[in-house]
C-alpha cells in the first residue's frame, strides 16, 4: 500500500511528541501520498509543536492522574468519558489503516477505542519503565516497539521488537556542523562548551544549579550554552551575555548546539538519552527525581552502568557537582571513553525499524 492513513497520539512532554514526530516524518517521506493526524491533549505543548512541523492535530479534554493532589483527580472520569466517546468519532470520520501511540495521556483513549474498531495499534515505549497507559495499551496492542531489554515483566514477549527511540535525522553528521556551530552561536572554539538542557520547558534544580556556578565556569574560561526551559526563561535572561553565557528558552538548532559542545548537562528523559547516545559527546545526567515511577533515574543508570556517562542525583549537586565536574573537564582521556561508550549505545536505525513494523502492520 502506498499511500495509507496514519493516526499517531501521544503527548504532554517533548519525550512523547518528538519520537511521534520522527516517525511521521520518516513515513511522509517514504510515503508522500499518505494522510497524518496527530491526537493530542488540549493546552499541551503537542498542540504548538505538532502544527509548526506541518502535520494537523486534534486536542482531546484528558488528563493524568494527579498522585500528589488527589483533588484535581475530580473531574477525571468525566474527561476519559468525553474523550473516549470524542477518539470513537475521531476513528470512525479518520478510518486510520493504523493508529500509532507515544505514551501520555491522550493515547490512551485514542488506542482503546482503535483497537476496540479493530484497527491495528502498535505502541512506541520510549523509557526502561513503561507509563501507566502503554502498560493497560499492551494487552490490546499488535506490536510493541521498545528502547531497552528486559521489558517482559510489563508487556507481552511475543509483541516486543528492540528498536530503539526514534531521534532527528541531522544528528548523524555533527562532526561537518562544527565550524556553522561555533559561527551561529559565536563561540570562541579555543574554549571549552557546556551544553545545559534542562528539558522543553526547563528544569528548576539544573537552573538553579548553573545560576551557582556560573563564576566558576567563567574562572576557567569555559562557554556555556544553557536551554532553561520557557517557564524559566524571563528569571534567568539577565546572565544572557552573548559569548560567555549563552541564556536561551529553546534552542531550534539543537543538531549545532551538540556539534559545539564538548560537555552535556542533561536530564535522562528516554528522548534524550537516545539524542545523547548518536551525540557520543560525554554527558553528566542529572535526572529528574519527580517523574512517574522514577524513571529518569533508570534510563541514566542504564548509562552510567556501562561507563558511558556520569550521573548525579539531584540531591547530591550540592556535594557532587564541582567535583565530578572538575574531574571530568580536566581528564581529556575520561572524556573520550565516556564518548566512545556513549556512542556504542546508539540505536542509529530505530526509526527506520519502526517505519518497517509499521508496514507489516498494515500490509498484514
Amino acid at each position: 500500500m502506498h499511500k495509507f492513513k496514519v493516526i499517531l497520539s501521544g503527548g504532554g512532554t517533548g519525550g512523547h511528541i518528538f519520537p511521534a514526530l520522527s516517525i511521521a516524518q520518516a513515513l511522509k517521506i517514504k510515503y508522500p501520498e499518505s494522510d497524518f493526524l496527530f491526537v493530542g491533549a488540549k493546552g499541551k505543548m503537542e498542540m504548538e509543536k505538532v502544527p509548526n512541523a506541518g502535520f494537523k492535530i486534534i486536542g482531546l479534554w484528558i488528563s493524568g492522574i494527579q498522585r500528589k493532589q488527589l483533588f484535581r483527580n475530580i473531574l477525571f472520569p468525566l474527561k476519559l468519558i468525553v474523550s473516549l466517546l470524542k477518539s470513537v468519532v475521531i476513528v470512525l470520520k479518520f478510518k486510520p489503516h493504523v493508529v500509532i501511540g507515544t505514551g501520555g495521556f491522550a493515547s490512551g483513549p485514542l488506542l482503546y477505542v482503535a483497537s476496540i474498531f479493530g484497527t491495528p495499534t502498535l505502541i512506541q515505549e520510549q523509557n526502561s519503565f513503561p507509563g501507566i497507559t502503554n502498560k493497560l495499551l499492551a494487552k490490546k496492542a499488535q506490536k510493541i516497539c521498545v528502547a531497552y531489554d528486559n521489558l517482559e515483566t510489563f508487556f507481552p514477549k511475543e509483541k516486543i521488537v528492540l528498536t530503539g527511540n526514534p531521534v532527528r535525522q541531522d544528528l548523524l553528521d555533527l562532526q561537518e556542523k562544527q565550524e556553522e556551530a561555533y559561527s551561529t552561536f559565536n563561540l570562541n572554539p579555543t574554549k571549552k562548551i557546556v551544553l545545559v538542557l534542562g528539558g522543553s520547558l526547563g528544569a528548576r534544580r539544573i537552573n538553579q544549579l548553573v545560576e551557582a556556578q556560573l563564576q566558576y565556569f567563567k574562572n576557567n574560561n569555559i562557554q556555556v550554552l544553557w536551554q532553561c526551559g520557557k517557564l524559566y526563561f524571563d528569571e534567568y535572561c539577565h546572565y544572557d551575555n552573548t559569548t560567555e553565557v549563552q541564556v536561551m528558552s529553546f534552542i531550534k538548532r539543537m543538531d549545532l548546539a551538540y556539534a559545539a559542545s564538548d560537555i552535556i548537562i542533561s536530564r535522562a528523559g528516554a528522548s534524550s538519552v537516545s539524542e545523547l547516545c548518536i551525540v557520543g559527546k560525554p554527558v553528566i545526567f542529572i535526572p529528574s527525581p519527580n517523574v512517574a515511577e522514577d524513571h529518569q533515574t533508570k534510563n541514566a543508570q542504564a548509562i552510567s552502568s556501562q561507563n558511558a556517562a556520569l550521573l548525579i542525583a539531584e540531591k547530591n549537586l550540592k556535594d557532587e557537582f564541582e567535583t565530578q565536574f572538575s574531574a571530568l573537564i580536566n581528564n581529556e582521556d575520561l572524556q573520550q571513553s565516556l564518548a566512545t561508550n556513549i556512542k556504542k549505545l546508539a540505536k542509529k536505525s530505530a526509526t527506520n525499524d519502526i517505519v518497517h513494523e509499521i508496514e507489516k502492520l498494515v500490509n498484514a
